[in-house]
């Protein structure tokens, strides 16, 4: 897979399509979300999806990715406790996606269901943020991972629950009750490891360095945003990016941890540009499914 674009100064990877000619867009590996046609090997492709179809993907994309990664935790948490506690924001985080993944295929209208769209698409039909797919690394490494996630995630949730959609609206509802938790459960573990050794706040604060470059992407905004905003899917990116640097400023400081300056931000992930570490995700994730087409259980 072609390695997500640095921001703001992103130049085409190499397996980009180059120039651009008779208005069609740039080859798959591209990943572009846009509204016209494009050619890929000599095959014209149809239009994009349609920009709710592709939104509700953004959405349980994020949570299906990282609700597999958290279960790689099952069996090997630090204590017993938070074995259980790990593996059932997992689950929680598959359960959001799967509702969304439902309702995005009821918009799609080609009788797609959750199943198939969570294991039947390729990397670069997935439209997970970059951070997300990051391996795990140490427990202090996820746990930051998934704070600075749920922060999001929960001032998110709030803003769909009010909005006009009203099966997304209720997906939100339910999902604010989970999401409070996993912030307080992530919040909590952020102060514990930041605030603890000197060993462990070394690793947390390197954590933090590594990830900070993913966060810009979960507050970026593009054609698809403005377009389900007129079907009253209205997000305030700015305002919701201000109180989520309220919040996660606030566990820092608690943490005695430093917000990162002069990082250089990283992207792609929603055009289906992704690291490498989703192609081994993905196929780990769908090879029982793909071996057993059309199985049930």
């Amino acid at each position: 897979m072609s390695e997500p674009t640095s921001a703001p100064n992103a130049r085409p990877d190499a397996g980009d399509a180059g120039d651009v000619e008779d208005g069609e867009a740039g080859g798959i590996a591209a990943g572009d979300a846009t509204t016209r046609e494009r050619s890929v090997a000599g095959v014209r492709r149809k239009p994009e999806q349609d920009p709710l179809f592709e939104y509700l993907l953004r959405l349980g994309d994020d949570r299906l990715v990282l609700g597999h990664r958290l279960s790689e935790w099952c069996g090997h948490g630090p204590i017993l406790e938070e074995d259980i506690a790990t593996a059932n924001v997992a689950l929680d985080l598959v359960g959001q996606a799967a509702q969304l993944l439902k309702l995005a295929g009821v918009v799609e209208g080609k009788d797609r269901d959750e199943d198939a769209l969570a294991y039947f698409r390729e990397g670069v039909e997935y439209r997970n943020c970059l951070m997300v797919e990051q391996p795990n690394g140490d427990f202090g490494y996820t746990m930051l991972r998934q704070f600075l996630f749920d922060a999001h995630s929960l001032l998110l949730w709030e803003v769909l629950a009010t909005g006009q959609h009203p099966a997304l609206a209720a997906i939100a509802a339910k999902a604010i009750k989970e999401t409070r938790y996993h912030v307080r459960h992530s919040s909590e573990w952020v102060i514990r490891l930041g605030d603890g050794t000197g060993e462990s706040h070394a690793r947390v604060a390197r954590s933090l360095l590594e990830l900070w470059r993913f966060t810009d992407e979960l507050f970026e905004r593009d054609a698809v945003d403005d377009a389900v905003a007129k079907l009253g899917v209205v997000v305030d990116t700015a305002g919701l990016r201000s109180r989520w640097d309220t919040m996660v400023e606030d566990v820092l400081t608690r943490a005695t941890l430093a917000v990162p300056t002069g990082i250089a931000m990283q992207s792609g992930g929603r055009r289906g540009r992704h690291t490498e570490h989703l192609g081994h995700l993905l196929a780990t994730m769908q090879i029982v499914a793909r071996s057993h087409p059309g199985a049930r259980w």
